[in-house]
């Protein structure tokens, strides 16, 4: 597998997209049942096969993520050959960005000594999708980039 078999929760979500992968094998529910009973490993080949090309057009649509931690925020716009990154430290151990205080505390101490903002850009190490699922691995999540764009449009200025 090149990225990781999807959940019993994201499988269930992508049903339907599931029997339609299997269909364009030509492979209806009575021969699926079959298939899960008589020949496992071929099943277990089945969701692994499914589950990387749903990451493939996930990661491949991705264009921000975020990953929140009590003391950082890492914010990522994911481009084509490069990524970029704003990463938002707290100077103050006791805030929490995990907690909606810790993001207002965020709000009115922007500007200020107790946050320390960095700047980065680098290109893919490895291949694009594989560096993004790395980091989605390590916590982030998939986002919109609103918050991205406010604080980079900020900091522009």
């Amino acid at each position: 597998m090149k990225y990781r078999r999807l959940t019993k929760e994201q499988f269930g979500a992508l049903h339907q997209e599931f029997s339609n992968f299997l269909a364009t094998q030509s492979i209806d529910k009575a021969e699926w049942d079959l298939i899960k009973a008589e020949k496992p490993e071929v099943a277990e080949q089945e969701l692994d096969v499914f589950s990387d090309l749903i990451w493939e057009g996930v990661l491949t649509n991705a264009h921000y993520l975020e990953h929140f931690s009590k003391n950082y925020i890492f914010l990522f716009h994911c481009q084509e050959k490069l990524i970029q990154s704003i990463v938002l430290k707290s100077v103050l151990p006791e805030t929490d960005f995990m907690q909606k205080e810790g993001l207002q505390w965020l709000s009115d101490n922007m500007f200020t000594d107790l946050v320390e903002i960095h700047i980065g850009k680098k290109e893919y190490e490895q291949e694009r999708n594989v560096a993004l699922f790395d980091l989605i691995s390590q916590g982030a999540i998939l986002s919109d980039g609103q918050l991205y764009l406010q604080i980079n449009g900020i900091i522009q200025q």
